[in-house]
Parts: C-alpha cells; structure tokens; sequence
C-alpha cells in the first residue's frame, strides 16, 4: 500500500533509453492505480507563464461582483466563463446533499469544431461552444490561451505514458482525444468573512469527471486534501516546480476500477487567522472526445474482475455529471 503521493519526474519519458522511459512508466502506473494522484517535475510549463495566469485571474477576481457577471455564460453549456460564488456544489455529483462550494471560478475550453460525430448529440454543442472572455484585465485571453495550449501538450504526453502504463500501444488514446473538449479552469477561494454553513467547504468531496486533472494550486491554508487507501485524508501542499495530477472518472472506467479516480476536497481554514487565508489554483481537465465511447479497456478484465461499468460516450458521461452540481 502506497501511504504517500508519489513525486515523479516525468522528464525522461523523452530521453531515447528505453529502460529509462520504462521506470518512469511503471512508477505513474503504480501512482495510478494505488493512489490515483501523483505530483511531478520535469513538465515543462513554464514557471513565469503559471505566474502570469495567477496574476490576472487575480485581477480578475478582484473586479466588483457586477462587472465579472457580465463574462458569465448564456444558456446550458459546458464549463464557459464565470460562476459566482457558491454557484456549484461538486459533492452534488456524488449525490451528497451539502450547501454549495465556497469558491467563485473562470472556465474556458477548447477552440476546436465540434467532431462530425457528436454532431447528432443535442448536447454536444455546448461542450464546443465559443468561450466568453472578460473585458479586462488585458492580457487575459492571451495568457490562458497560451497557457491551454501548453496543458493540451502535457496532457497528450501524460495519455501517452498512460497507455504504455497500461500494456497499450503509446498512442492508443490519440483518436480518442483529437477532438477533446478539455477545459481549464482558474478558482478563487476568497478570505472567508463569515461562518460557512454546516457542511460547507471550499470544494465538496468529489472525483473529477474525466480521463485526468493537471492542478497547480497556491500554497496555504484551507487546501487540497486526498482520501487514501487507508482511508485517511491527506494534505496536499505544493511544490516548487511541480505540478499535481489525477485520474477522472473516465480512465477509471477505462481501466475497470484497476486506476483510482480518488475522492478529493478543498477544506476550509480551520482557525480565525487561517479563516482569513485566500487562495487560488489552476486545473486543467482532459475530456475525451464527446463522441469516445468509455468502456473496458483489453486486460482490464478477467474472471476475478468482471466489467463493471455498462460502455458510455464521454460527453453524455459529462453531461449526467455536470446535471447535479
């Protein structure tokens, strides 16, 4: 049993030494299917890119309530532009009823056209629907355009080395993922001014919803915390220069339950000083194709382990998922 969040450097998948790119392989699969998160160097974001996207989303925060609305998103889509604070709850996708989360966030995802074949889905559209920017601060759009473009890479690079962790061919999941509607998301958790309501955190526990997570967070208290396999939760602080992964519910279904998409939280301060702490992070979530059929992958199966999960397109997973927060 794993006891702790594995630290990766993922840097010498790229090198040409086989037995090197194998070690970095077996210790993301052994992440993956004992913990379901992971933290690693040797990415290749880049620092000051990271820090120019905290910037203006702080900046953007900080802009009066009725000014950020005007970015909000018209109409039932998928994640797009502003949600106020306590507009969601994702301990609602597990079905808890608990008030909702204590944070305010800005979304955008992909540029790409929606694939021919989610073209009979009615709600595929949204999922590739134009993003809504704000007006200011400036450099705003130009900042996490480049910085999604950035994530887009890794995660290519992480599906990869995900594949071959599973005895797969390294680019199994390419055509699967060549029409993504992955989304990054920039979240606030302000200073807490009044008691939250019984319940109540900064994020509810939940898992993520697709194939993995890339999170960079700012450090502080009032964070991430992770559920163990011993059953305990784990705090989770950043390191310099690293960033966090986790395996959504997709690649959980994918695997038949041999990788862990692992219940995780945003907890609150837990004293009057800590209760003036903010704080901030990044993530990006790697969805399939809307039209990618999820269902058991070859060797995921056998007569210990019977398919557990009926085959499902990844957007209508989404899509059931986004309907109870």
């Amino acid at each position: 049993m794993i006891t702790d969040i594995p630290v990766i450097d993922i840097a010498p998948f790229t090198s040409g030494d086989p037995a090197v790119r194998g070690e970095v392989i077996q210790a993301v699969a052994n992440a993956c299917e004992h913990v379901g998160f992971l933290i690693i160097s040797g990415h290749g974001i880049k620092p000051v890119l990271l820090d120019q996207a905290f910037a203006v989303s702080r900046d953007f925060f900080d802009l009066p309530v009725e000014q950020k609305l005007r970015a909000r998103p018209m109409g039932e889509v998928a994640p797009r532009g502003y949600a106020a604070m306590a507009s969601k709850g994702l301990a609602g996708t597990l079905g808890v009823d608990a008030p909702k989360d204590l944070r305010e966030q800005f979304m955008l995802g992909t540029s790409k056209s929606m694939p021919g074949g989610a073209q009979g889905y009615p709600h595929a559209a949204g999922c590739y629907a134009a993003n809504v920017w704000p007006d200011e601060p400036a450099g705003y759009r130009a900042i996490f355009t480049e910085l999604y473009a950035e994530m887009e890479r890794l995660a290519d690079r992480l599906m990869r080395i995900f594949a071959l962790g599973l005895g797969l061919p390294e680019g199994y999941f390419q055509d699967k993922l060549d029409h993504h509607f992955s989304v990054l998301g920039s979240n606030h958790y302000p200073r807490l001014t009044v008691a939250p309501e019984p319940g109540q955190l900064r994020t509810g526990a939940h898992t993520d919803f697709g194939s993995l997570t890339i999170l960079c967070p700012t450090a502080g208290p009032g964070g991430l915390q992770v559920h163990m396999e011993d059953g305990s939760w784990r705090e989770v602080q950043p390191l310099e220069g690293t960033l966090i992964i986790n395996i959504g519910d997709m690649m959980a279904r994918w695997t038949n339950d041999r990788w862990r998409s692992t219940l995780h939280r945003v907890v609150n301060p837990t004293d009057a000083e800590a209760g003036m702490s903010r704080r901030q992070s990044i993530a990006y979530f790697c969805h399939p194709n809307y039209d990618a059929q999820i269902s058991c992958l070859d060797g995921c199966a056998d007569a210990d382990h019977p398919v557990r999960y009926e085959p499902i397109l990844a957007g209508e997973h989404m899509r059931l998922k986004m309907m109870k927060r």
